[in-house]
């Protein structure tokens, strides 16, 4: 996810963020999680001057609400920031990232995740600084003095920095040096090219240089929480892949069967779901249970973190529990380093590699996907590791899917967003990022939660009573969506000869027995896709009972190809000489298969997808859609292009997906005609011509993306009226109260909204999870058309559809239900109910109507609490960020203010009139 974007919404006017990390910022033997943003402030002449904003964040930065501003350092002369390495501490490529920020009076280290992201955060910093040159001007940084604290105010302006450490002044970086080019560099083997230079600078004692180690200082490995990095600062600094050497590396995967060989080596791949429970007992029967030691170990977690705090926020202490459980469990007697943690509220993966294999992992990336309501929360989805281990790359997945017998087909769902949504940056950013089908080798794991259907419990109970888990297995609900190819394609499972591993009764071996007595059920597998991959074995461990699941463990021997050094450096070689007949070639011509794309009856948060293909010549050639002029992105925001960009060798054949979906930010202007679909693409080839491609379609009005006072005035279903109507109304301004200046009197509230909201209080009263678990995509498609067709007698859905469409309709209101001008208002009188009722009441009409309405909803909701298990805190902070959005460019610069807004909810969820 983009935090800059969070970032962006606390700057000033002028102020821009241009990208954002995530990283620890290490003091000691503290770790804080911290966000950096790079921000830059055009200055009234023409330059632009820099600094790096530090945030703390309690979660995934989705919004301002979600930082505060910790400290701010400017970008001048005596800024450096340098990749360091502590003292003592291993190379391996893949680990967190550490580097050193120093100015004049202070001196910070931060640990920030390895990958292409912060190579290119490093990149921008780097360009940012103003050099050396003494003919130009130091930065001034006026634009930060809205900035300084009162208690600085009497400092002397020209020596007050904006950090910690008054009167710092930071400036120029050290990253790198720029990239290797290929004659500087040779391949190591692991699919990346090396630069074989080096320099240092002064540290202090603890600091070195990463360049300074030699390799036969790597003497030793950690299996606890010491985090090994690896020599590989160039590719964090690396500029854009040349021409030639995409050239030379297209050619080595197409010959790489000439200079490889297949090695085995032993993964362990485990999975636990820990129903929020902190470890109670060892972990060595379920990680260490084999006789040899595994090479690779990829360890699962599920729901690690139950609390209304874990989900609605990113920080819990139980990551750092399980981490040192694990680690402490592996294999005694062999050493390990973790390569990556990654985490998503309750989901997590660990991967750790044997000490004498660290040297050959690469391009480690890590990302994840929630799955949750509105496809935000992690509550469900998946998170993933994608590294190169040798010279294949392996993807390794943990999901945690929909929940309860009935929702196969949500679980389903769950699966294809995950795999559709979960991408890779690759090391060259001129390719596109990399899917989970794109690798080598995939391990899947994870609570997948498909259940047995179509038995009872006690015959279930009977069938595992007698080791009968074949016939059981002919009713497991993963085996028949497998079977109709709706899931896992290409995947394979080993058979199952053990006891299905939830649900039990926590600290034991014995069957659920609570009120609901749950169906046992397979719910934890493990699955695998490629090619010399042997299963030797496939368990469950009884011995542990800290959760109602039981671990489930998988051991492979996986076939990797291993680099034979001297058959490399000959096939590079004989690619490097062919490549000089190229020098002289023609100038790239490629042949398109269609220029004209039309996308019809385009509906809101419905995808469509339009394909052509480009033929290429007898010359390489790289491509890439460019903006056209006095725009600031090669396509309308509702358009992508995937790939975007990338390279062809001689006669070779790329499909390019033209992707069209309107969302909140784009559906408004498409309502009025104030936008329409379309646009022409710039196909640019590198020392070619352009190709231009038209778009052109039509958009069908949605009452999603309509403003509440336009919906109001609409007595016929949307679809039903003209467009220049629609068009009208849209753009009608909204008034405090009716004017009279309107022929028809308004509707109290939506229709649209009435009939979401009637259909839930007749049918989903009681419904347990109501507004925190997804419904079907297919159902929210089929619950719009009725909305904008009025044929609400013909909605067939789920509750929990129901439900996110109604917030998804109020997400994507162009003015929120309480109006943005009332905002900070309602900030201000949050606890006070007499004076938020006040403030109400200054509403327009039909949204002060629309949160009577909704707030009455919400109580009644309460009222059955006892069966649906809703409480206000919950109701609040899912609705508090949707009915009280802050104004754009608006400053919050506090997280309390997210706070403020659900308490404002809150106390009108409370206070039944």
């Amino acid at each position: 996810m983009d935090q800059s974007v969070a970032i962006q919404e606390t700057l000033a006017e002028g102020e821009y963020c241009l990208i954002a990390v995530q990283g620890v910022l290490c003091e000691g033997d503290s770790r804080q999680s911290r966000l950096l943003g790079l921000v830059r402030y055009r200055l009234e002449h023409g330059g632009q001057e820099h600094a790096l904003f530090v945030y703390t964040h309690r979660r995934m930065a989705i919004t301002g609400d979600d930082v505060s501003l910790d400290q701010i350092v400017p970008i001048s002369r005596d800024f450096t920031l340098e990749e360091v390495s502590r003292e003592g501490e291993l190379y391996i490529l893949g680990s967190d990232v550490t580097v050193q920020l120093d100015t004049a009076e202070l001196s910070l280290v931060f640990q920030l995740p390895f990958g292409s992201h912060t190579r290119t955060f490093l990149q921008e910093v780097a360009r940012a600084c103003p050099g050396f040159d003494p003919s130009t001007q130091d930065p001034e940084f006026l634009w930060l003095s809205r900035y300084r604290c009162s208690e600085r105010e009497t400092e002397p302006t020209t020596r007050l920095g904006w950090n910690s450490a008054p009167g710092t002044w930071p400036g120029c970086a050290r990253i790198g040096g720029g990239g290797p080019s290929f004659e500087d560099s040779r391949p190591n083997g692991k699919g990346l090219l090396v630069d074989q230079s080096s320099w240092s600078q002064d540290k202090p004692e603890n600091l070195l240089p990463r360049q300074n180690k030699s390799k036969s200082e790597i003497t030793d490995m950690v299996r606890s929480s010491t985090i090994t990095v690896a020599d590989k600062a160039h590719i964090l600094s690396m500029q854009k892949f040349g021409l030639r050497d995409t050239i030379v590396k297209s050619h080595l995967i197409q010959k790489e069967e000439d200079y490889t060989y297949i090695q085995n080596f032993r993964f362990f791949v485990g999975t636990y779901n820990v129903n929020g429970q902190s470890p109670k007992e060892c972990l060595q029967p379920w990680l260490s249970h084999g006789v040899q030691a595994p090479d690779v170990y990829c360890v699962g977690f599920q729901e690690l973190d139950l609390s209304k705090e874990a989900f609605f926020f990113h920080d819990t202490p139980k990551e750092e529990e399980w981490f040192k459980a694990v680690s402490e469990g592996l294999y005694p007697g062999t050493k390990y380093a973790k390569v990556k943690l990654i985490r998503l509220v309750g989901i997590m993966l660990l991967l750790y590699v044997k000490q004498e294999h660290a040297e050959y992992i690469s391009e480690v990336e890590a990302e994840t996907v929630g799955t949750g309501i509105m496809g935000r929360m992690g509550n469900k989805g998946g998170v993933a590791i994608r590294f190169r281990f040798h010279n294949t790359s392996i993807c390794v997945v943990n999901s945690h899917l929909a929940a309860h017998t009935e929702e196969y087909e949500r679980r389903n769902q769950d699966y294809k967003d995950i795999c559709s949504r979960m991408q890779f940056c690759q090391v060259d950013p001129s390719l596109p990022p990399l899917t989970i089908n794109k690798h080598d080798v995939i391990l899947w794991l994870g609570d997948l939660n498909y259940r047995i259907e179509e038995l009872d419990v006690e015959k279930v109970k009977k069938l595992i009573e007698e080791k009968a888990f074949q016939t059981l297995y002919a009713y497991d609900q993963l085996r028949a969506q497998v079977a109709a190819k709706a899931v896992f394609e290409g995947f394979s499972e080993g058979e199952l000869t053990f006891q299905p591993t939830y649900k039990y009764d926590t600290g034991s071996d014995d069957w659920d027995t609570s009120e609901k007595c749950r169906a046992p059920a397979w719910c934890d597998r493990v699955l695998w896709k490629g090619k010399n991959i042997t299963q030797l074995s496939y368990q469950s461990h009884m011995a542990l009972k800290t959760s109602d699941h039981k671990p489930v463990s998988s051991v492979f021997d996986i076939g990797v190809r291993v680099v034979n050094e001297e058959l490399y450096r000959k096939t590079l070689e004989e690619i490097v000489r062919s490549l000089d007949k190229l020098e002289n070639a023609n100038i790239p011509s490629v042949s398109l298969s269609r220029r004209e794309f039309c996308f019809q009856n385009v509906k809101f948060m419905q995808l469509q997808v339009e394909s052509f293909t480009i033929q290429n010549g007898p010359v390489p050639c790289q491509f890439e859609f460019i903006n056209k002029p006095d725009e600031e992105s090669y396509c309308k925001r509702w358009l992508n292009a995937n790939p975007s960009r990338g390279f062809l060798l001689p006669d070779s054949i790329i499909k390019i997906e033209l992707e069209l979906f309107v969302n909140k930010t784009t559906a408004t202007k498409l309502n009025s005609g104030e936008d329409k679909i379309e646009d022409i693409l710039v196909l640019h080839l590198d020392r070619g011509k352009d190709y231009f491609l038209s778009v052109s379609g039509n958009y069908m009005p949605s009452c999603f993306g309509s403003p509440i006072h336009t919906l109001c005035y609409m007595k016929e279903p949307i679809l039903d009226l003209p467009l220049e109507t629609i068009r009208h109304l849209t753009l009608m301004q909204l008034q405090t109260e009716d004017d009279g200046s309107h022929l028809e009197k308004p509707m109290d509230i939506p229709k649209e909204l009435w009939m979401m909201v009637d259909y839930l209080y007749r049918n989903a009263i009681q419904q347990e999870d109501l507004f925190q678990q997804p419904g079907l995509r297919l159902e929210f498609e089929h619950i719009r058309d009725c909305l904008d067709t009025g044929t609400i007698d013909h909605l067939s859905a789920s509750n929990h559809s129901v439900a996110e469409a109604l917030l998804l309709f109020l997400e994507s209101l162009p003015e929120p239900v309480i109006c943005y001008r009332a905002y900070r208002s309602c900030l201000e009188c949050s606890g006070n109910l007499t004076a938020s009722n006040q403030v109400i009441t200054t509403l327009p009409a039909c949204h002060r109507n629309v949160f009577t309405y909704l707030m009455a909803f919400l109580q009644e909701l309460l009222k059955n609490s006892a069966r649906n298990h809703l409480d206000g805190n919950i109701l609040a902070s899912i609705f508090g960020s949707l009915l009280l959005r802050s104004p754009a460019g608006h400053q919050k610069l506090e997280t309390a203010e997210k706070k403020k807004a659900q308490e404002f909810i809150h106390q009108f969820l409370c206070n039944s009139p």
